[in-house]
């Protein structure tokens, strides 16, 4: 493990390098003209950036700055201006991610200054809100995220149960046994859900599925969180579907071929020698698509009764409260004070769970890469 994150390192080291130099090379190749373009549009970004920040009204006078030279630069210097829009854009998005990322901590910071509570005599921020039960905004101020936790991670495992062997399936009947014919139409159907709001499917479940529960199981109202996390599931099948045949014809073709000529059957071959060859990609997309079934807010908010409690017993999937998408989306237009930083304390438990599933997909993803030979 530790020669693969120094090989990492390494590769990501020389290839920052590489790119320095190249960079330093289109400077010293670029025209005088070109390069006085680029540092007035420079100056000009960066003052549309300080502008927008501190909301002054020259920001548009920036703005227009930067586009006219943009303009100027892309009629007598165009691949150079195309380097740097593409440069620009890469740091752009870099710095909003980061500051987006900043505001959110910020925002919660009071609510976690708030919860805090002694463990072993050290002050933790936020310890209540992962240690209590209660969501009080009113007459207590108490704002507990574990009921939230819980039912996301029910919805979570149930959507998980529903688009992982789905997708995996869809995947493998893709990739190694429907005809091209049939290819050609099943992945482009697949892929057109994903197309679909999620309110749609919040709709679809709160008028068709809740209510027929309701009536089969004898419940008390609507909302459960086993058709939450089955609506769920059906959203996360493109998400899995595609990464997963992706990963499966990252398979050589040589491996099957010579599985198939040691006299195994297609079904064999798939299963001793594509699924496993390619079950760091699979997992990958499972990740990506519990992912997506973490962040989910609409179908949740829609169908669930939006109320932070705890099922009795806890593993009761046929009531569903609320999880924490609901929550922020429910509440956030009505909530103030620490409520309103609270609900920013869920969003930061969303983000850093989600960050954790995205990284973990990638670094699995390249695993397989390195495993079949396709990232030396």
């Amino acid at each position: 493990m530790a020669s693969v994150t120094d090989a990492d390192s390494t590769g990501l080291r020389e290839a920052f390098e590489r790119k320095l130099l190249d960079a330093r090379e289109s400077v010293e190749d670029a025209e005088n003209t070109a390069l006085a373009a680029g540092s007035v549009g420079l100056l000009a970004l960066l003052g549309t950036f300080v502008g927008f920040l501190v909301m002054s009204p020259l920001t548009v006078v920036a703005l227009a700055a930067f586009l006219a030279t943009v303009a100027y630069g892309w009629l007598r210097h165009q691949a150079v201006t195309a380097h740097a829009l593409a440069l620009v854009m890469t740091v752009s998005t870099l710095l909003i991610l980061g500051l987006i990322t900043v505001f959110i901590f910020l925002e919660a910071w009071p609510a976690f200054e708030y919860a805090s509570a002694e463990l072993y005599g050290i002050e933790i921020p936020g310890l209540r809100l992962f240690t209590e039960t209660l969501w009080d905004p009113v007459t207590e101020e108490r704002f507990s995220l574990v009921p939230m936790i819980h039912g996301t991670v029910v919805v979570t495992v149930i959507a998980t149960l529903v688009a992982g062997p789905l997708g995996v399936a869809a995947a493998l009947f893709i990739s190694e046994v429907a005809p091209p014919t049939v290819r050609e139409l099943v992945k482009p159907a697949i892929e057109i859900l994903a197309g679909i709001p999620s309110i749609v499917y919040g709709f679809i479940g709160f008028t068709i599925l809740s209510p027929w529960a309701s009536d089969q199981f004898a419940l008390t109202g609507q909302g459960t969180y086993l058709f939450v996390g089955i609506v769920v599931g059906l959203m996360s099948l493109p998400t899995v579907v595609s990464v997963a045949e992706d990963a499966l014809n990252s398979v050589p073709e040589s491996m099957k071929s010579g599985s198939l000529a040691l006299g195994t059957t297609d079904w064999q071959t798939m299963s001793a020698i594509t699924l496993p060859a390619a079950f760091s990609g699979v997992s990958a997309a499972v990740l990506l698509g519990v992912g997506r079934a973490i962040g989910e807010t609409m179908a949740a908010t829609v169908m669930l009764r939006n109320s932070p409690a705890l099922p009795e017993p806890i593993y009761n999937v046929f009531y569903g409260y609320e999880t924490l998408t609901s929550l922020i989306a429910a509440r956030y237009g009505s909530s103030h004070g620490l409520q309103f930083n609270a609900l920013f304390a869920a969003g930061v438990v969303l983000f850093v769970t989600v960050l954790f599933l995205s990284v973990g997909s990638q670094l699995i993803e390249k695993r397989m890469q390195r495993k079949l030979g396709g990232d030396e």
